[in-house]
């Protein structure tokens, strides 16, 4: 079976790949800033050589990329030097944070011409265009169908079931304070249940849930399909999971559970006083063009915002969208963020 032992592998070279680059290329680091572009973007960053090439060669700029972080110190390290950026372009802000990096005043207007598709994506109330969506992917909760089968118990399919005594002790999931997809998680609850979303997470963890620091600690060791002789049927993970289960006879032996999503979307932009706009730009545009947009699902493990982009096939057959997924308005997210998780944490240490 193809385990998500290799999605892991995968994504640490990537993770190891992307924290190489936040030196950037020394010999770029020594061009005037006219002739290079310096992004600035967190540690899961991947563009694969290749296309930096191709980037380089057709708008004669040299790339350097600072990486570091999730997306959540990015957003910090972007405001914090807002009045001195650390480059011209910034890629990863999500639009968990996207608000609070707009009213900073990070970013700089560019209207870049949108891929097929893409309009769905665009941030609501960015009306000056300052954040272009590249990618998105949704945090849901996976089930292990295989273990369900042997079990002769149905897998449960809503954010309800959960709660429900027949899946008491099953679910595992990272923490909303030490995890960007626990907090996705914690977002999608508040979504479902408005006011009520504590009273969920009271009968939640009265059922067994079990909080963990990451999202490789919940998939990896305790989920049963994860490799680690785990014990928990139940993982919080992403849409595109199953499309790395894949079993000797060609079907996936897990689900995403498609009603529990809720949506990520990455931006990119152009950093307000930036040395470079002129290249910023370019680079925004490139990170729209076909080639890279074909390369996300691979590289960076998201889903391209280009709807005409061929998926791998893996993708195409096991990675399943959610149609609707649980949204929260992100003017809300930078209000109200710091009470929730201070909430949530007391529920969950009681």
């Amino acid at each position: 079976m193809k385990s998500i032992r290799a999605y892991a592998s995968l994504l640490v070279l990537a993770l190891a790949t992307a924290g190489c680059s936040t030196v950037g290329n020394s010999s770029a680091d020594d061009e005037p800033a006219a002739k290079r572009v310096v992004l600035v973007t967190h540690e899961s960053f991947v563009l694969p050589k290749p296309l930096q090439k191709k980037f380089e060669q057709e708008t004669g700029y040299q790339l350097v990329v600072r990486a570091s972080g999730d997306a959540g110190a990015l957003t910090n390290k972007l405001v914090l030097t807002k009045d001195d950026p650390l480059g011209d372009v910034s890629f990863g802000v999500d639009n968990t944070f996207a608000s609070r990096a707009l009213d900073e005043g990070v970013f700089a207007p560019y209207d870049a011409t949108l891929p097929e598709g893409a309009d769905q994506f665009v941030l609501d109330g960015d009306d000056d265009h300052r954040l272009t969506p590249i990618d998105n992917a949704s945090v849901c909760v996976n089930v292990d169908d295989t273990w369900f089968a042997q079990h002769h118990l149905a897998a449960p399919k809503t954010l309800d079931d959960l709660t429900d005594p027949a899946y008491r002790g099953l679910f595992v999931a990272p923490g909303a304070t030490t995890s960007s997809p626990g907090m996705a998680f914690l977002l999608a609850t508040i979504a479902a249940y408005g006011d009520d979303w504590p009273a969920y997470w009271t009968k939640l963890m009265a059922n067994g849930a079990e909080l963990v620091a990451g999202w490789s600690d919940a998939y990896e060791v305790d989920f049963t399909q994860g490799g680690g002789k785990g014990d928990r049927p139940i993982v919080l993970s992403y849409d595109s999971s199953p499309a790395f289960t894949i079993a000797d006879d060609g079907t996936s032996t897990t689900s995403a559970l498609l009603d529990t999503c809720f949506r990520q979307v990455e931006y990119a932009g152009v950093l307000d006083g930036a040395e470079n706009p002129d290249g910023a730009e370019a680079l925004v545009d490139f990170l729209l063009t076909p080639e890279v947009q074909a390369a996300l699902p691979e590289s960076m493990y998201v889903f391209p915002v280009d709807s005409s982009v061929q998926l791998p096939a893996d993708w195409a057959t096991f990675a399943k969208q959610p149609s609707d997924p649980w949204q929260v308005d992100p003017a809300d997210i930078a209000a109200h963020r710091d009470d929730w998780l201070r909430e949530w944490s007391d529920i969950t240490s009681r």
